[in-house]
Formats: structure tokens, C-alpha cells, sequence
């Protein structure tokens, strides 16, 4: 009887299946490198066909598989675990359509983010979701994680800007989910698949919508020396009727790091500032533009510039895109958070996260989606000082908590992976959790597909304090506890 090994290589060429361990050993960790584990087998598939081979001969002989797209995760999401196979997508990164006039494309889950921006710009279209890694994270992945990025609090995060997505399921047959047209009759399996981690479905085609390019685009930049006024901005632009493009915060930390790395001209004696885009049409973009800057003025802005020109603009936004590396430059190790919040909440958690940094003696810096309350704390470290790792994850671990007591969550777009998987504990009730699992029960019942990630078993919820298990029974009693 041929070995798992012999059975894979006959499914995707010998060539594409890896288990030499200096080969296996660069898919070890996602951006989480905290947590690594050396995969025991690599896979990498050239198409759905091939998905579709792997996952019967995994499901045949109940091997666990973990997807991989580009492993720019946050959240150890992409994670191997021991006996498992590693499926790593990478290779599908063809953009199978590109239809202008019916504003869409057709991609494989390797593709980049931004390469999709780039094909349609010849016709004046974009993709809306960007990521700050959308250089280097694919579009499967993004669908896995539901990603944001700057623009999404006008344009929508990746759930609304998909259209339609092919996926393998555990058995290994192809799903079709959602439509062209964007509606289709039937529980919305397309809002249910994206998000959900590699845990329900191998994500192998993603329809996606592309937009019009906007008439005018302005980006205005407020500095603050008061963290408190500049966070309260934020619901006042919102309350004054403004969506814009794009609002953007980072405190004197971030700010700092990332005028040092990127030399985009930010003021660095403020304590926080502001990244505003308006877009639209010429006449509503004037009328948008004044008003915030009012509403800046009027909050006690210390400075305010609008770009002259495009490439200021771009100048602009890359302190805000490379304030992660830049932050990265401070410290030898560096942890960052993904909760949300409400944005009138913004003051009083910052607030509580300086007061975190003291307790837990490591600087914080802030960077974050601000329009739509996704925080983004960078808890800096260096892993080989005693204890300084547990340190930083139990901050972070406070932080997610924080943002649940104010009404919020405990990600907005890097999803759970293994990283959150406490702090869901405190989000969820046991009754929530075990309707989560009977989800994964009805796409996965032997527990196949990325085992381990996403979702807390209930003991894991009493290992952290949150829930009590009658009897000690599991859902999934012999799914890994990380």
C-alpha cells in the first residue's frame, strides 16, 4: 500500500511535495513568530484539481490539513500542527478574468492583493480592501481572515467586496458559494466561509468586485498634542455626516518609528495624529475637506497639512503602511494586537492601554483603523529576556479582554488563529461556543480541517478561567489545545 508521501506526490507531481526538513522548516511560522512548528509535509498544488486529490486522499486516510496562502497572518492561523499536512497555495497566483465592464475579476487564492489593483488600473478600477501587507498577502487569505485595511471604512472589508468563491471541502468535492450578480437564494455560505480560518473549506477561486476609480481624491494630515482630543476627532467626523475614505490614528510612539523609517513627513513632536481621505466627486470632496478641517480646528488641531499632489499623498499613507516595520526598528520583538472597539470608546481605552504598558513595564505603540475602532497596539519586547514573552502576552491578552468589557471584539482582521483563543473565552458564552462547533461539525466532522484554531473548546475556556465544563466533556475531545 503506497504511504501518505507516495499518494501525494502521485496527486500534485513529486516535485511539489516537500518533507526534507530544511525544506519544510520556512513554513514553520506565520507574522506570529512566536509560535512555530516544523511542518511534517508540504503540499503545494498548481489548481483546484489538484486541491480537490489532496483533500480526498487526507480525508480517505483522516490526515488533518492546515491551508497556507502567502503566511503573512497575524495570528498563527496558518499554523502547522503535528501529523498534519500542510497545504500551501502559493503556486495558484494566475488572475483567471479581469472584466472591466462588468466590474469584476477572477482570481486564484495565490494572487496578491495589490497585483489585483494593478491589472484594473488601466481601466480605471481598484480593489478596495488593502491590507498594509497587500504588497506580500494573497487573496486567499484574505478571504480566510475576512481582512480590512485603510480603506475599509468607506468600502467594506473583503466580505463585501467578494462576489462569488470556489471551495474544496474536506471530502474533496468543489463548492460554488454566492454568484456574479452578488445575490443568490439560500443561507449566505459566502458570509459564513469567509472569515472562518481554513477551518469549513480550502478557498481555491474568489470572484471579486472592482470599483470606479473616485473623481478626487484628498488626504489631510492633524496633529494633536493631546491623545484624548485626537481619538474624540474620530466620532466627530463621523457625527458630522462625513464617511471618509479612510481615517487613520497613531500616537507619538508610531509616529516617531515611522517618520524615522520612512521619512514621510510627519510632525513628531505630537503626541497622535490623524490621516484623513476624502473621495468622490469634486464639488462633495470641497465640502468634506473644509468641514474636517474644521472639526480638527475646532478640537485643537496643532497642525494640519493636505497633500499637495499624488505623491505627497502616497508620502503620507507610507508611514502609515510601514508603521509595523518601522515600530519593528525599536525593538528586538514586537507583538501586535488586533481588537475593536466602539469608536466613542477610543479615549478611554487608550487610556487603559498606557496604563497596561506601566503594569506590564513594555512600551506600546498605537497604530490603527481608527474610523472603525480596529486597534492595532504593537507591545514591544525582547523574547530573550526572562519572562518579557509571557509578559507581553498577557498584556495582550488584557487588551483583547479590555476591548470586549467596552462592547467591542477581540479581532477586526487578523482573525483568532491560535493567538486569541483565551480571550474568545471571554467574548462567547458556552452556549455560542458549541454553536460555533456544530457549524464546524456539519462542514468537518472528523475535525479535519485546520484542527485547533478559531474556536476555544469549552475546557480550554476553564483552562483560562472563563467557563466550566460539566462532566469535563468536549465537543471535539481530540482536537490539540495550544
Amino acid at each position: 500500500m503506497p504511504s501518505l508521501a507516495e499518494e501525494l506526490r502521485a496527486a500534485v507531481g513529486a516535485t511539489n511535495v516537500l518533507t526534507a526538513r530544511e525544506a519544510c522548516v520556512a513554513f514553520e511560522c506565520d507574522g506570529l513568530t512566536a509560535f512555530r512548528h516544523v511542518p511534517d509535509v508540504v503540499v503545494l498544488p498548481a489548481n483546484a484539481a489538484e486541491v480537490q486529490a489532496v483533500m480526498a486522499i487526507c480525508h480517505r486516510l483522516r490526515v488533518p490539513v492546515v491551508a497556507r496562502g502567502a503566511g503573512t497572518g497575524l495570528s498563527g492561523g496558518s499554523l502547522p500542527i503535528a501529523g498534519a499536512v500542510l497545504l500551501v497555495l502559493a503556486r495558484m497566483n494566475q488572475i483567471l478574468e479581469l472584466a472591466p465592464r462588468r466590474r469584476l475579476a477572477r482570481v486564484q487564492p495565490g494572487v496578491t492583493n495589490l497585483s489585483i489593483s494593478k491589472a484594473c488600473a488601466a481601466h480605471a478600477l481598484f480593489y478596495a480592501p488593502d491590507p498594509s501587507s497587500q504588497i506580500a498577502c494573497s487573496i486567499g487569505g484574505n478571504v480566510a481572515e475576512n481582512s480590512g485595511g485603510v480603506h475599509c471604512l468607506k468600502y467594506g472589508i473583503t466580505l463585501h467586496n467578494i462576489l462569488e468563491i470556489k471551495v474544496v471541502t474536506v471530502e474533496g468535492e468543489l463548492l460554488v458559494l454566492g454568484t456574479e450578480m452578488g445575490e443568490a437564494p439560500g443561507y449566505a455560505l459566502t458570509a459564513l466561509l469567509t472569515g472562518s480560518e481554513g477551518m469549513l473549506g480550502i478557498i481555491v477561486e474568489v470572484t471579486v468586485k472592482l470599483l470606479p476609480r473616485p473623481e478626487r481624491v484628498e488626504l489631510v494630515l492633524g496633529a494633536f498634542d493631546d491623545i484624548d482630543a485626537c481619538a474624540r476627532v474620530v466620532g466627530d467626523i463621523i457625527s458630522a455626516g462625513i464617511i471618509p475614505a479612510g481615517l487613520e490614528m497613531m500616537d507619538g510612539a508610531a509616529i516617531c518609528a515611522a517618520e524615522a523609517f520612512a521619512k514621510c513627513g510627519y510632525p513628531t513632536a505630537a503626541k497622535a495624529l490623524l490621516l484623513c481621505e476624502i473621495d468622490g466627486g469634486d464639488a462633495d470632496v470641497s465640502d468634506q475637506l473644509a468641514r474636517v478641517m474644521t472639526v480638527m480646528q475646532n478640537a485643537g488641531a496643532t497642525y494640519l497639512r493636505v497633500a499637495a499632489d499624488v505623491a505627497e499623498q502616497l508620502r503620507m499613507w507610507s508611514g502609515r503602511k510601514a508603521a509595523f516595520p518601522a515600530v519593528g526598528r525599536l525593538s528586538p520583538d514586537y507583538y501586535c494586537m488586533d481588537g475593536t472597539i466602539p469608536r466613542r470608546r477610543l479615549p478611554d481605552v487608550l487610556r487603559s492601554i498606557q496604563g497596561l504598558s506601566q503594569e506590564f513595564a513594555l512600551p506600546i505603540a498605537n497604530v490603527f483603523h481608527a474610523g472603525d475602532g480596529n486597534l492595532h497596539p504593537l507591545i514591544m519586547f525582547d523574547a530573550g529576556k526572562p519572562d518579557e514573552l509571557q509578559r507581553a502576552e498577557q498584556c495582550g491578552n488584557r487588551i483583547l479582554e479590555l476591548c470586549v468589557a467596552v462592547g467591542g471584539t477581540v479581532t477586526g482582521e487578523h482573525g483568532v488563529g491560535v493567538e486569541k483563543l483565551g480571550p474568545m473565552c471571554k467574548q462567547f458564552s458556552s452556549a455560542e461556543l458549541e454553536m460555533f462547533h456544530a457549524v464546524k461539525r456539519a462542514f468537518d466532522p472528523h475535525a479535519l480541517l485546520n484542527p485547533g484554531k478559531a474556536v476555544p473548546s469549552l475546557a480550554r475556556c476553564a483552562d483560562y478561567g472563563a467557563l466550566h465544563v460539566a462532566g469535563g466533556k468536549l465537543p471535539f475531545p481530540h482536537l490539540p489545545r495550544f
